[in-house]
């Protein structure tokens, strides 16, 4: 019995399939053993599903075919990854280059990942530029220490030869923006960023917002030059000259939207204005062409008015950190409030100096507990720091003001596509709210509205046009919404208002249809129903002139149509009913799907959307952005002008790039499946 027993226990430990499974080959991190019948079992591949033999009784057939498989890059999957490799360093190549995939490439392993010299400098070079890592930490011991356990045959670049690498990867994708830019059906709007350095020289952050093809919109820097005085008054209209020539863009700009402060914006416009208009055709005369920055005016007035009440806000701030300095303190501030009956809704939390929305949290909460402070100040000798009665007043006002500005800032920031229409509706509400409180009998809130009311009005009186004419884009509100809006803000003289903003938009149409435009089919009233069905791209609503013969037909109805007293795409667009307010509308779309309708108005329409109202773009934080000039750091300002400028532009074009989005260690990584 116990021989009987000890057989079958070494039978079950010691198979030699068992043994083989077991053995520490990198093979079988992509085959799995499957047993056919009985004693009889294949490989499978986990990728492309296909078996190879393994072992059929005693005989086994080993695992060099199956490295072959791999290594060899006869699975099929494999090969897909490899080009989709191919296509993501394709960009990393000069033009022209062929590819050759044995170049400079060395097997790391027996499973086909090879090691590529120069990609992998492309790739170091995009690191930097992306995370803004110092070129010089390609001599940092540590990282090179790092890198040579990862690929000891990578040969690192020195200072010099990286910053070659990274003027590399900016000259090849500025050449394939300015392909894009090329081909725009539209024209483009500028955005201006002033930088300071440490030094005396500054910089000029060029960027340019357009919509596409497809109708999307996008915004992507262009220039980031120094100046000697980027303040000084032809700086600004220099630099605009020599980057409209060096993107090949001065018969396409629109507008240019300036980031800078109140006081020396009317200096900017008119020397631009000046400088540009004889190169450039300015639409409506100019009076489009400068646009002030909405971000700017709302951190303006904010900041502004929190200044005004400066030493009460230190009181509050002082008195916010008295209570959290400690848990004793917090919890006997709570048992107050909870006496005193403060429903305690909101949590008290200190600011940001730089950040006026973190200061209107702060005084709005604390507002909740004045009375808890008031009873603080009584029973702890400690604290003195209570505003008075009058003081709260002063808060409770500036709070109700900040408020519109906050909530405003806000719906802009939440808005993924900031297309010029919503910031009507924005600006007119605050501008009539500020209006009215100036009429107030509180002598209080008049004169805290008055201060808000005179940088925002001048605002108003600059920008309303452009802001007008963009909302009349939009088919949810067209001209109604500018009516009512003035009815409220201008009362019995908003007729006056409302008449300004429609000549404009019919003059401006009328230089559309002056402008050449490409032959396009007869608009056919099945656009809506291609849009109700979401599809149009339907080829049985879309005529074809080439294909049925008719070309000569069309040109025959658009020489007629000239001479025929019909209605203008403008005054048929305007008459029409509006289009529903419904949620998540998107208004590009809609232009999108009645572009054939509309061939000329859907043109203007393009344009008028992509002018950047603010500078801030989408994702960007509102508040204390646009309120002056932004620092250089040391480190960048100690660099050649040239690799400033190409570190910054290639980082914002390389975060729009899928080959950046996609590394080839994700694609490796999805080996292991």
């Amino acid at each position: 019995m116990e021989a009987s027993d000890a057989e079958p226990m070494n039978t079950e430990i010691t198979p030699p399939t068992s043994r083989r499974r077991r053995k520490k080959s990198m093979v079988w991190e992509h085959f799995t053993i499957e047993t056919i019948s009985g004693s009889c079992t294949r490989a499978c591949c986990k990728l492309c599903k296909q078996t190879f033999a393994y072992s059929n009784g005693s005989k086994v057939a080993g695992t060099s075919h199956l490295k072959r498989h791999i290594a060899l890059g006869s699975c099929p999957k494999i090969k897909n990854l490899e080009k989709q490799q191919l296509a993501l360093t394709s960009d990393t190549k000069a033009d022209g280059d062929t590819i050759e995939p044995t170049k400079r490439r060395y097997r790391t392993s027996s499973f086909g990942y090879a090691f590529d010299q120069e990609q992998s400098c492309t790739y170091l070079a995009k690191m930097i530029i992306v995370h803004e890592y110092p070129l010089h930490m390609v001599e940092h011991p540590a990282f090179l220490s790092f890198v040579q356990s990862i690929q000891p045959r990578f040969k690192m670049n020195d200072v010099n030869a990286m910053e070659g690498e990274v003027l590399s990867v900016y000259h090849k994708e500025k050449l394939n923006l300015m392909q894009v830019l090329g081909t725009l059906p539209g024209r483009i709007s500028l955005t201006i960023g002033l930088w300071t350095t440490s030094q005396t020289l500054g910089y000029i952050c060029l960027s340019g917002q357009y919509i596409d093809l497809d109708w999307k919109l996008h915004r992507r820097m262009l220039n980031f030059m120094m100046v000697a005085s980027p303040h000084s008054e032809n700086a600004l209209s220099e630099v605009i000259s020599v980057s409209l020539s060096d993107w090949n863009m001065k018969t396409k700009l629109f507008t240019i939207t300036l980031d800078n402060n109140c006081s020396s914006h009317d200096i900017y416009s008119a020397n631009l204005r000046d400088h540009l208009s004889n190169k450039n055709t300015l639409v409506l005369k100019g009076q489009l062409f400068v646009v002030r920055c909405y971000a700017n005016i709302l951190n303006v007035v904010a900041q502004d008015v929190i200044a005004s009440i400066h030493g009460i806000v230190y009181n509050i701030r002082e008195s916010v950190k008295f209570v959290k300095a400690s848990p004793a303190r917090e919890e006997k501030f709570s048992e107050i409030a909870l006496q005193i009956g403060i429903p305690g809704t909101k949590a008290l939390s200190l600011d940001v100096t730089t950040l006026w929305n973190t200061t209107y949290i702060m005084l709005d909460a604390a507002l909740e507990y004045k009375e808890a402070f008031t009873f603080l100040e009584t029973c702890d000798d400690n604290y003195n720091e209570a505003p008075s009665a009058d003081d709260w007043k002063k808060v409770e006002v500036v709070c109700t003001y900040l408020k519109l500005l906050y909530e405003s800032a806000n719906t802009v920031m939440v808005t993924i596509d900031q297309t010029a229409n919503i910031f009507f509706q924005e600006a007119w509400k605050i501008q009539l709210e500020l209006t009215n409180a100036t009429s107030s009998q509180d002598l209080m809130v008049s004169s805290i509205a008055k201060e808000m009311h005179e940088k925002f009005d001048k605002y108003w009186k600059d920008c309303s046009l452009v802001l007008a004419l963009a909302v009349v884009m939009d088919p949810r509100f067209k001209m109604k919404l500018v009516e009512f809006s003035f009815s409220k803000i201008y009362g019995e003289d908003s007729a006056r208002y409302v008449k300004v903003v429609n000549d404009s938009i019919h003059e401006l149409y009328l230089e559309y249809v002056m402008q050449p435009l490409p032959l396009t089919p007869a608009y056919i009233d099945q656009g809506e129903a291609s849009h109700v069905n979401g599809n149009d791209n339907n080829p049985h609503t879309t005529p074809n002139p080439m294909g049925d013969g008719l070309l000569d037909f069309d040109i025959f109805l658009s020489e007629t149509a000239v001479n025929q007293a019909t209605k203008s795409e403008l005054d048929q667009y305007l008459e029409e009913s509006l289009v529903p307010r419904i949620h998540g509308f998107d208004i590009l779309n809609w232009w999108k799907l009645n572009n054939l309708k509309y061939p000329i108005l859907s043109k203007m329409a393009k344009d008028i959307l992509a002018i950047p109202v603010s500078i801030v773009g989408t994702g960007c934080s509102i508040f204390g952005s646009g309120t002056g000039s932004r620092v250089l750091d040391e480190y960048r300002s100690s660099l050649r002008p040239e690799t400033v400028e190409a570190l910054f532009c290639a980082k914002d074009w390389l975060q729009y790039l899928p080959t950046f989005t996609e590394s080839p260690s994700t694609m490796f990584a999805k080996l292991e499946f």
